[in-house]
């Protein structure tokens, strides 16, 4: 036995994360990046001190956007202040759409909260605001991710995962026109949550469960459609819920169409495979490329879209703590945040195991993103 140091074999990075900009107060979850390279970002209410809730990094810091009143969480003016906001997207117009949850804390939401607020980049004001009936955004729903084709319609259709753990999961289409809403996928079984039986995430070599006092053991992840993209041809809607390793596809035909029913939409639904680990954010490129994170295996993944070929790992790094939201920017980059969702304390016996910064990565891909308009 001897006391020197041995340099022993570890694991190995793959692809060349490039940190963007580093938050050492809440955790973030969205990011999206405009046609000339403004970055934003946003901070859901979940626990932690959240001065504003979106901002725009600024020389690598996060300043409130699009100002800070709006910012100001409102109750007696749910409709014309951020309540909660879970995604940030700037669509193929190249406008900034705020999906506010209307949901902090995961609390039951109130007609008002649940929105879809439109920015004009070019005079940072807000432009549009939809709102979610009562039947459409549930008091049990967390709408949680979006995706835009301007090409449908008089403005385009907005398509939006709504996550829930406390009930219905399903995808909300939005008309940016008219600004109505409706509901499909409702507590469809490719929108729920897997069962434990079939799947228990493993991050950081640790399964992510709730210990009860009996000794049994409960899901501690336990939300639905989450991740979402769309094809390049605008054809098909991918999703994944967050408690599972499949990606599922529907037509985007059928979602649109209100005289179909419920039947005949899910006969549009695709299971397209495992994606080889367990992840929320999702995104696509023109080349017809779906891209996913991996939250159990700290990476980012993509597969071609429609073909039989395997998943291939764009970027793996210990660095990459649940890698959240991914966003594909017209400089060629992926660009993903890494929040370490799974130390909170929820899902750490109480502890806070998260340790500042959380970090704003990008990864070189040479793609360019889906442009529907």
């Amino acid at each position: 036995m001897t006391d020197q140091i041995q340099e022993l074999p570890a694991e190995q990075p793959l692809g060349q994360l490039e940190a963007v900009a580093y938050f050492h107060g809440p955790m973030p979850t969205g990011v999206t990046v405009s046609h000339e390279g403004r970055i934003f970002v946003n901070f859901p209410k979940w626990g932690d001190d959240v001065e504003f809730t979106v901002a725009e990094v600024v020389n690598g810091e996060a300043v409130a956007y699009p100002n800070e009143d709006i910012n100001r969480s409102d109750a007696d003016n749910l409709a014309g202040t951020l309540i909660s906001v879970q995604s940030v997207v700037v669509d193929p117009a190249n406008r900034l759409w705020i999906l506010d949850t209307g949901s902090p804390l995961f609390q039951p939401t109130e007609y008002g909260g649940p929105k879809l607020v439109c920015v004009d980049l070019a005079t940072d004001t807000v432009v549009k605001t939809i709102l979610f009936p009562k039947d459409v955004a549930l008091p049990t729903s967390y709408l949680n991710d979006v995706r835009f084709d301007l090409r449908r319609g008089q403005e385009g259709i907005a398509y939006i995962t709504d996550s829930s753990d406390k009930g219905p999961n399903g995808i909300v289409v939005a008309d940016l026109a008219t600004g109505e809403s409706w509901r499909r996928l409702h507590d469809h079984p490719s929108t729920k949550a897997d069962e434990l039986s079939e799947f228990v995430p493993v991050v950081e070599g640790r399964p992510v469960l709730e210990r009860q006092p009996d000794s049994s053991v409960r899901p501690a992840i336990a939300m639905g459609s989450d991740g979402i993209a769309i094809s390049s041809d605008g054809g098909r809607l991918y999703y994944c819920p967050l408690a599972s390793r499949l990606l599922y596809s529907v037509a985007t035909d059928a979602l649109v169409d209100r005289s179909l029913d419920e039947v005949a939409v899910t006969a549009t639904v695709t299971m397209e495979g495992d994606k080889g680990g367990a992840g929320d954010g999702l995104e696509s490129d023109a080349a017809g490329y779906v891209y996913a994170t991996n939250y159990e295996h700290n990476a980012v993944l993509r597969w071609a879209s429609g073909s039989d070929g395997a998943w291939e790992t764009v970027a793996h790094d210990p660095r990459l703590l649940w890698p959240d939201t991914l966003s594909l920017a017209g400089d060629g980059y992926l660009y993903v945040t890494a929040n370490q969702l799974h130390r909170q304390p929820d899902y750490q016996n109480g502890k806070d195991q998260r340790a500042k910064p959380y970090t704003l990565f990008r990864i070189r891909v040479d793609a360019q993103p889906v442009l529907l308009r």
